[in-house]
């Protein structure tokens, strides 16, 4: 049996289960046909699910092992921008209005944090998986118990020496045929919150470029659109954003799987799951690749940056403004009244002309606001909005996220080219 491991006759394999109509016992005919010593105890005392579980918890914690490396390296990428940024103002919104200033750094920070989050679930899920073991037709080992002739301590002894063979240090207790399908939602859950935080940083991203202010890689000969020349399209972070929403509805599937599952096993798992759990974990796969690839070509630009703040700090920093009137002497209700109908006169060449906003130009022509003509340079200088963001994306690379990379380390690689 060990000599033919590897030879494997996958079109007898395939005519087998054509007759039979069972994909595990196709395999056994072939196997048995290649040794055929062995034929007579083969899948002896087991059952389908001792193949097919078992080995699905293999492929799942293997496939955890690949997407982890993949997951790190883009938080690596991330990173590196994060603090290249940290210092450069920018824009804050909520609610896509224009809010208090943030660094583009720190903006970076909240979707690394996210993924931070992600890889300490999918480490989470991979390290909660269990083998299925040696467990029997309905979970209560009562084929291998008889084989043994009833020593339950040698029944223990193989289900502990098969889980350690295939690489883990435990198995569930308990079982049903099946492992419990709790264990797939767990496994996709995780799957499907890594896909709604690419998601929102994608979108992020989609939204920056449409401001002109950061954007994806764009190839030299790309074409954005075939109508329309001009278009630069974020083609990659809206097929991530694509692929990410496919990623999180297939968490149903096992939620609903689970769900029916009557007592011991139903077979209506099956088929479902041969999708879904694929289709999860090669949809994370491609979303990754496609992120380590945006995430190392972001082109920021600082000038477009800076001219939006202008368009917006003066209204910001009438706050300012008036702290400083009172310092040197004023009254805060007679400042207030002033800038009120400042910013009312400037708003309106803003939203009715169509005109830059000439709040600061108004202050600087009013003789009341003389006192501190000379500090409004100071006043508005756009990294005295940013509050301490820059200490903030220091702290946390350093403190978080560089240490949660440190596993990773050898599997950095170098950078990702896609092929389309």
């Amino acid at each position: 049996m060990e000599a033919n491991l590897d030879n494997i006759d996958f079109k007898m394999a395939a005519e087998e289960e054509k007759k039979l109509r069972h994909d595990v016992m196709a395999h056994v005919h072939t196997f048995a046909h290649c040794c055929p010593k062995a034929a007579a105890i083969i899948h002896l005392g087991a059952t389908s699910c001792y193949v097919g579980d078992n080995t699905d918890l293999i492929v799942l914690r293997d496939g955890f092992n690949l997407l982890l490396p993949k997951l790190a390296r883009v938080i690596s990428r991330l990173a590196d921008f994060a603090e290249k940024y940290a210092d450069l103002p920018t824009l804050g919104f909520t609610h896509y209005q224009p809010a208090q200033l943030t660094t583009v750094g720190k903006r970076c920070c909240l979707w690394i944090q996210d993924l931070c989050m992600d890889l300490r679930n999918l480490e989470r899920a991979r390290d909660d998986l269990r083998f299925r073991g040696v467990k029997g037709t309905t979970g209560t080992q009562a084929s291998f118990l008889q084989l043994f002739e009833g020593d339950h301590s040698k029944v223990e002894e193989l289900d502990r020496l098969v889980t350690a063979k295939a690489g883990f240090k435990r198995a569930y207790m308990v079982t049903g045929q099946t492992y419990s399908r709790k264990v797939d939602i767990e496994v996709l859950s995780v799957l499907a919150s890594l896909g709604a935080s690419i998601h929102k940083i994608c979108t992020d991203i989609r939204l920056l470029a449409n401001l002109k202010e950061i954007e994806e890689p764009f190839e030299k000969d790309q074409i954005g659109s075939s109508a329309m020349p001009y278009k630069r399209n974020p083609m990659r972070s809206e097929r991530c954003c694509s692929l990410a929403r496919h990623l999180m509805t297939l968490v149903l599937d096992p939620l609903q799987t689970a769900s029916v599952q009557w007592f011991e096993r139903t077979l209506d798992d099956s088929a479902n799951r041969r999708v879904c759990l694929a289709e999860a974990f090669l949809t994370a796969d491609i979303i990754l690749s496609t992120l380590q690839n945006i995430s190392e070509g972001l082109v920021v630009y600082p000038k477009v940056i800076q001219r939006r703040i202008q368009q917006e700090l003066p209204f910001m920093a009438t706050e300012n403004i008036i702290m400083a009137m009172v310092k040197a002497g004023g009254n805060r209700q007679d400042c207030h009244e002033k800038i009120r109908v400042l910013s009312q006169q400037a708003a309106a060449v803003v939203k009715q002309e169509g005109g830059d906003n000439d709040f600061i130009a108004r202050v600087q022509a009013d003789p009341y606001f003389s006192p501190i003509h000379k500090q409004l340079e100071s006043l508005l200088d756009p990294s005295s909005f940013t509050g301490r963001a820059p200490q903030q994306v220091a702290k946390f690379l350093k403190e978080e996220v560089r240490p949660a990379l440190i596993p990773y380390q050898s599997k950095m690689g170098g950078k990702i080219e896609l092929a389309l």
